[in-house]
């Protein structure tokens, strides 16, 4: 079959790549449907204005057309795969590589300029993959053995602490390794995250600083999570003197829509709960100045609706903190180590369905 201008006119206007002829004010005459697919404008929108237009500046457009003029670039009125930015209709940034020429007249002098931009946003994505395929399989290297190394030693520590305090109260000890242990084992998420990344060919980003992005390395759990309605709205009072356990429920808490406050120990819950409108509080078992069943007690005085949950990162009562405040008449107890963010729904809805 002869390739025609019919016919090759008819390609070129259904190409999926960009194609934009100017005249020699700059002025746009032609745009095909790969242009109108990618940057969102329609061709009536785009006829007759100026090119600058579909470039992130004024400046970026100059650039171009100084590359065009340049003999130095790639010869004499051309560009080949020359990088530049376009902005959609929407406002996102497109990367592109272009390939154009100045057109001339009869007489020499220029007519105008027809560009080809190819569209850089998957390529770019899998360069990306490939090199997020590399820093995994880096940092799985380097960090996953010093890791296991702390971890081990977090253990002796801890065997040590108890071994030196003989029967004296190491529970604030404790508390602190856990800690520990529960960043080990967040950077340890993050590490097998970036794996599962590379193996699904596939990353998300999150906003950073301004239009800055960054690589989402959170679980896909905690991402997705679907607000549970009926939390919807709550103000809940979190009682615990380690600061990485309030920042970790408040995420969970906030995602489902509720209002979270913390404090970091009882007396300080205290001076909070006097503002008034909370739904429940979920107390530490374990915090200076106050701990969880002095708070309950003095909750219990004040409030006597509101709810009360109970948290603990130990699987036994050492000071029956617990078991006193059960038979004062609290009702749940959560072991945080780690938190199962189903089992804190269920314990807020059904403390705080009682509680009303």
């Amino acid at each position: 079959m002869a390739l025609t201008l019919s016919r090759l006119e008819q390609l070129v206007e259904r190409s999926t790549d960009v194609v934009v002829g100017t005249d020699r004010k700059g002025i746009v005459v032609y745009y095909n449907d790969g242009a109108e697919a990618a940057l969102g404008y329609t061709e009536q929108e785009v006829i007759g204005t100026f090119v600058g237009r579909l470039y992130v500046s004024l400046e970026e457009a100059k650039r171009v057309m100084e590359a065009m003029r340049d003999p130095a670039q790639d010869g004499a009125d051309i560009v080949q795969t020359f990088q530049t930015t376009f902005l959609s209709k929407s406002g996102e940034a497109i990367p592109v590589a272009i390939s154009g020429t100045l057109l001339r007249d009869d007489s020499g002098a220029e007519d105008g300029t027809i560009g080809f931009a190819k569209d850089l946003r998957d390529i770019l994505h899998k360069d990306q993959l490939a090199t997020l395929g590399a820093v995994a399989i880096g940092l799985s290297h380097e960090i996953n053995n010093p890791l296991a190394v702390i971890l081990n030693q977090t253990a002796l520590l801890e065997r040590d602490v108890e071994k030196l305090a003989g029967e004296r109260d190491t529970s604030v000890e404790n508390e602190r390794l856990d800690a520990v242990r529960r960043e080990i084992s967040r950077i340890t998420e993050i590490v097998e995250r970036l794996g599962q990344m590379v193996e699904e060919d596939t990353f998300e980003t999150k906003g950073y600083i301004g239009p800055a992005r960054m690589v989402d390395l959170r679980p896909r759990a905690e991402r997705d999570l679907s607000p549970v309605p009926e939390l919807q709205g709550l103000r809940i009072l979190i009682a615990d003197d380690d600061g990485g356990i309030c920042h970790s429920l408040k995420e969970i808490l906030s995602l489902d829509g509720c209002e979270v406050v913390t404090a970091r120990d009882g007396v300080q819950a205290l001076r909070t709960l006097e503002e008034g409108g909370f739904d429940a509080v979920l107390s530490d078992v374990v915090m200076p100045e106050m701990d969880g069943y002095e708070l309950f007690q003095e909750i219990r005085k004040r409030w006597p609706q509101l709810p009360v949950l109970m948290m603990t990162a130990f699987h036994y009562d050492k000071d029956h903190i617990i078991k006193r405040s059960r038979v004062a008449g609290l009702g749940t107890v959560l072991f945080k180590k780690p938190v199962d963010p189903d089992r804190l729904r269920e314990a807020l809805l059904e403390a705080v369905g009682k509680g009303r």
